[in-house]
């Protein structure tokens, strides 16, 4: 039997633990399933015989050495800031490694006696990133086979509710951290290039700067600048293309009405509000507005953010209940953005029944013997419930996926990796099709770079 040490038994780990333990006969896997909550390892263990859930302290040094050198490959799904930990035992007990998180500088740094332990160190071989990056390298290497010059290259990813379980005005529920949702976009300016011109938003004039995009059969969605596109073109070679961005899709109309609590001050992380643990919802939305002797909270708010009486925004903030005069914070030493995200999880969290939805959109504007030319490819995933979501399958099926290849030798390169090459992206996206992670590729008439729509 070949040993696996998967560390972490979260929402993303279901569908990856689930595809281990299918394939665990057949390729002579035994599971070892690490979590901090042994009652969830063995949740999703399910009593299968080639399973082992253990309770697991990742601080815990001794106990993490052990069970690392125990092992012929660990799967990290912790939080990025832990993987470090994992990877410095990982290449002193020559175990190879598989995260689905951004290759940190410090990973980055073990890339050299990775290669020379000839271990595999594989990054980004989640969702965004991971079949991203796979599925438009797939396609910029074809243009490029055929003689292709890549001019724009545009990518759009999102975490949606799917349309039969869309229950509310914002067309959303969460299916991923939610303090990462109510977070996005901070941290500095998105950047991006359009048209040979480097272009930046800050986070304050963020949603209100839209891209739409129509998938077939699902309609029409909006997208938002991602924080740095510009990183992206040297990871896939396309320094001289013209267009670069990277964007998150949300269904048309949720980014304006987000911008309303960016504009309040509702997603700020950076300090504490007093007493917020009595704090009622309506006294939260308060603290953000003027004083005034005699006008309510309601018409405080709409005259600050210019809000009509009829306008379908109120609506949304009417349905976000915050103010209600009644329901309180009970948070201590709360930033605005745990307080919001603490309001929005009542509202917008996944049912038992409810199913989820992952949107992917890329666009490939190219040259070839003179003429311009485009190709759209679009995927579209739905999940099967609560535990075994879209995204738990897009994020966790590329990384067991890649995981028993990398056992059985399929995938060989060494060091601390991305995966962008045909070695990697060939095997993992045909076996991702039998799983429903399918792209629908297109050429379509080229019509040049339309600029981005402005949300009025």
């Amino acid at each position: 039997m070949r040993n696996i040490l998967v560390i972490g038994a979260g929402r993303s780990a279901s569908s990856l633990i689930k595809y281990l333990l299918e394939k665990s006969e057949q390729e002579k896997l035994h599971i070892t399933i690490a979590d901090l909550s042994l009652e969830l390892a063995q949740r999703k263990t399910q009593n299968h015989p080639n399973a082992r859930p253990i309770a697991f302290d990742i601080l815990d040094a001794e106990q993490r050495k052990t069970e690392i050198q125990k092992s012929d490959i660990v799967v990290s799904m912790l939080p990025a800031f832990m993987h470090i930990e994992v990877a410095k035992d990982c290449l002193f007990y020559n175990k190879h490694m598989v995260t689905a998180s951004y290759i940190s500088p410090a990973m980055q740094e073990l890339d050299k006696e990775a290669k020379e332990k000839g271990l595999v160190f594989m990054n980004e071989i989640g969702l965004d990133p991971g079949i991203d990056h796979m599925s438009a390298m797939k396609v910029i290497d074809q243009i490029r086979e055929r003689g292709g010059k890549i001019i724009l290259f545009e990518s759009f990813c999102g975490g949606l509710v799917a349309p039969e379980s869309d229950t509310n005005l914002w067309n959303y529920k969460f299916t991923w951290n939610p303090r990462n949702v109510v977070l996005a976009g901070q941290g500095g300016a998105a950047k991006f290039i359009q048209e040979g011109t480097y272009k930046y938003i800050p986070y304050n004039k963020l949603f209100r700067r839209t891209e739409f995009l129509e998938v077939e059969g699902f309609g029409r969605f909006e997208a938002y600048a991602n924080r740095d596109s510009l990183k992206y073109r040297e990871v896939y070679g396309l320094e001289n293309a013209l267009t670069v961005y990277r964007g998150t899709i949300r269904r048309v109309g949720y980014s304006r009405a987000w911008d309303i609590l960016v504009q309040l001050g509702m997603t700020d992380d950076s300090y504490t509000i007093d007493n917020s643990e009595e704090m009622t919802y309506r006294e939260f939305t308060n603290s953000f507005l003027p004083y005034h002797p005699t006008d309510t909270v309601e018409i405080k708010l709409r005259h600050a953010q210019k809000i009509d009486q009829d306008d379908i925004i109120w609506d949304k903030l009417l349905e976000l209940d915050l103010f209600n005069g009644t329901k309180k914070v009970g948070l201590k030493n709360a930033t605005p953005a745990q307080i919001l995200e603490k309001i929005l999880s009542e509202k917008w969290t996944l049912e038992p029944q409810d199913k989820d939805m992952i949107v992917m959109y890329h666009k490939f504007g190219y040259e070839l013997n003179g003429n311009q030319h485009q190709i759209d490819a679009t995927m579209v995933c739905i999940g099967d419930d609560q535990t075994y979501t879209a995204m738990a399958k897009t994020v966790g099926l590329p990384v067991a996926i890649a995981t028993v290849k990398i056992l059985n030798g399929e995938i060989t390169t060494a060091g601390v990796q991305l995966p962008i090459s045909k070695e990697i992206y060939t095997p993992i996206l045909n076996e991702l099709e039998e799983y429903g992670v399918i792209f629908k590729e297109i050429e379509v008439d080229y019509l040049g770079y339309n600029p981005l729509n402005v949300s009025s």
